[in-house]
């Protein structure tokens, strides 16, 4: 297989210093797998570029430890049309690595400029397109055999029993003086850490601050708020959607303490703080100002924490979601339940079986895969989950909120593309879904995973005595409002991320 390296990428791996500590993970997989590393002559006549002559000469003799393109593609009508808006060279070079992913020269591109990525979902192959993490997941899900990773979980932890002198912590202690004794100091203080091979792969600690903070240092300040501050927040790349599962957490925390607001100060001098930016963003957070230090200026990105709901967008106003937007339940087998929804978890499961060492288990987003006769779901959408078992044992269980349906589906591959990040089925078991019955071709749906309902849950039995379910759901049925809110109401849930 073909793979097409983006310019940042080969900056990253070929850089004299180490600017992005995942691209070693990377390179790795690549070689492991055999995969064919390319460069595009456009990459090559951006070193050429450069002002410096020595890393001209420098980055053109490592170019030469990649498989150069030896013949570019023709520019056919879609990628006239989409050249049409380009206006920088940066932009014409994004557009010549996408052409040759389009046109099938090469089968994958990896690239971190969120540009690139906008390109391919406009052309409809974003599944062909990869940020490094997403790679990573990719490769992690397809090769479970060479998997170097124990289990990954999040646990909440006292700064006191975690390795202050693990690697993980370099950054820190680069970036900011004092940083081991404000660490030692927090000895008694929680945060979130996941630790996996006697490693730091993920860290998160939260404080709550009231309306008397002093935000004198913040440039413009903040008016008086009840926030939650995100202070410590550092995930590697592993491809086990880390970055999700500690956002849910920071959310969690926000809903938990009823805070008006979330914000967090972070450097961009490393390539994990711009991933991490780039994650805030995509999650709600906004750009809003800096941070003065003795370190040097943060920026300062803030996400709006009072109930709204952005239907086109769920993601910008996660967790919050709208009762008046269509409601779904819908049937999700055992087999599938506990391993898509690890929070979710019955009381007569083990959690040792559905730790969080699958990326979908880790992720907000994640997919479901229908046949319903019922197709007609939209962003903003609300699917309560319904786990199968039988009258006793079948359960109303979580609550998730569509991002997006697909029809449009070309054919098997491009439907295993499509579910293959987040679904809980393997290869395999998406080609038998995809061809059980090619007269009713399956479709998916993207959704963001809003809650689970306490222990113990509420069961079929309870819900057919009280008239709420008469017969077993099948497919995405809908519920009335009112029978919607009386579920909700018996399951005991935490309605705060309800809204009217």
């Amino acid at each position: 297989m073909r793979i097409l390296l983006d310019t940042n990428i080969i900056i990253h791996r070929e850089a004299r210093t180490v600017v992005n500590e995942d691209i070693g993970i990377l390179f790795n997989w690549l070689d492991t797998l055999g995969y064919e590393k390319c460069i595009h002559p456009s990459t090559i006549d951006e070193f050429a570029r450069h002002d410096d002559p020595e890393v001209v000469r420098t980055m053109t003799i490592k170019a030469q430890n990649y498989q150069a393109l030896r013949t570019i593609s023709e520019e056919v009508e879609q990628i006239i049309a989409l050249r049409a808006n380009d206006r920088t060279v940066n932009d014409s070079v994004d557009t010549d690595l996408i052409k040759e992913v389009y046109n099938r020269r090469v089968d994958l591109l990896i690239s971190e400029d969120r540009g690139v990525h906008a390109k391919a979902r406009t052309l409809g192959i974003g599944e062909k397109v990869f940020t490094i993490d997403s790679f990573l997941q990719k490769v992690i899900v397809e090769n479970p055999g060479l998997r170097d990773y124990e289990v990954l979980a999040a646990k909440k932890q006292y700064f006191g029993n975690v390795n202050l002198g693990d690697d993980f912590f370099n950054s820190f202690k680069e970036d900011y003086n004092g940083f081991e004794e404000w660490f030692q100091r927090k000895a008694d203080d929680e945060c979130y850490v996941c630790v996996s091979d006697d490693r730091v792969r993920a860290f998160l600690y939260v404080k709550i601050e009231n309306q008397e903070e002093n935000y004198g240092d913040i440039n413009p300040n903040f008016a008086p708020k009840k926030r939650l501050k995100i202070g410590t927040f550092k995930v590697e790349s592993t491809g086990y959607k880390l970055g999700e599962r500690f956002l849910k957490i920071v959310f969690d925390n926000a809903l938990l303490n009823r805070v008006d607001e979330i914000y967090v100060t972070i450097f961009n001098r490393r390539s994990e703080q711009e991933r991490l930016i780039l994650l805030l963003e995509d999650w709600g957070f906004v750009y809003w100002g800096e941070k003065i230090t003795e370190n040097g200026n943060e920026l300062v990105y803030v996400r709006d924490f009072r109930p709204f709901v952005n239907i086109e967008n769920p993601r910008l106003t996660y967790p919050f979601v709208s009762k008046s937007r269509p409601r779904f339940i819908v049937p999700i087998y055992p087999e599938y339940h506990t391993e898509l929804f690890p929070d979710s978890i019955l009381n007569n499961e083990s959690p040792h079986d559905f730790m969080e060492n699958e990326p979908y288990r880790n992720a907000i987003r994640k997919v479901y895969i229908s046949r319903s006769v019922n197709r007609n779901l939209n962003p903003g959408d609300i699917i309560l989950f319904y786990r199968t078992g039988g009258i006793h044992r079948s359960v109303i269980s979580t609550i998730g909120v569509v991002e997006k349906a697909v029809h449009d589906i070309r054919d098997e591959s491009h439907f295993i593309e499509l579910c293959r990040k987040r679904s809980v089925f393997n290869d395999d078991e998406l080609r038998a879904y995809w061809n059980y019955n090619p007269r009713s071709r399956p479709f998916i749906v993207y959704f963001l995973y809003i809650d689970s309902l306490p222990t113990p849950k509420v069961n079929y039995r309870r819900l057919n005595e009280l008239g709420l379910l008469n017969e077993w759901p099948r497919g995405f049925e809908p519920l009335e409002q009112g029978t919607f809110e009386r579920m909700l109401t018996e399951a005991r849930a935490n309605e705060s991320y309800i809204i009217d």
